[in-house]
């Protein structure tokens, strides 16, 4: 057997996420292995079209297939999710640091606005009053 070291592609990995029928199967595997049949019967579509989508999972490395007799069982394979969590790790960051900021200038906002109604009315109308 040929020592072969594994590497997943992001982009298998996001092609294969961006359909909404993959993302269930992968959502239906987390449970735990299930037969090709037990998991055709959970979509509105032929069995080909599930086939089809398992193909290009298995090609993307985000399922596994062994055989059991005449059944096909698929199972999840996380790994190569850990490339696209490392990819939306970096927004992660930006998303935090930019809603912290929000946060702040919000707080800072309300915290003005509520030290100004201290005495009832706005700085700005005091100060048109005493002009009077």
């Amino acid at each position: 057997m040929r020592n072969r070291s594994v590497t997943y592609s992001a982009e298998a990995a996001f092609h294969a996420l961006a359909d909404p029928t993959r993302r269930a199967v992968l959502d239906l595997l987390r449970r735990g292995s299930q037969p090709a049949g037990q998991i055709a019967r959970e979509f509105p579509v032929s069995r080909p079209a599930i086939s089809k989508h398992l193909r290009l999972l298995r090609r993307a490395h985000l399922v596994e297939e062994r055989r059991e007799g005449r059944h096909r069982l698929y199972q999840l394979n996380p790994e190569p999710l850990k490339a696209v969590d490392s990819w939306l790790e970096q927004y992660r960051v930006f998303w935090q640091a930019n809603l912290n900021s929000l946060k702040a200038f919000v707080e800072a906002e309300h915290a003005r606005e509520t030290a100004g109604l201290g005495g009832g009315k706005p700085d700005s109308i005091k100060r048109s009053k005493a002009k009077e």
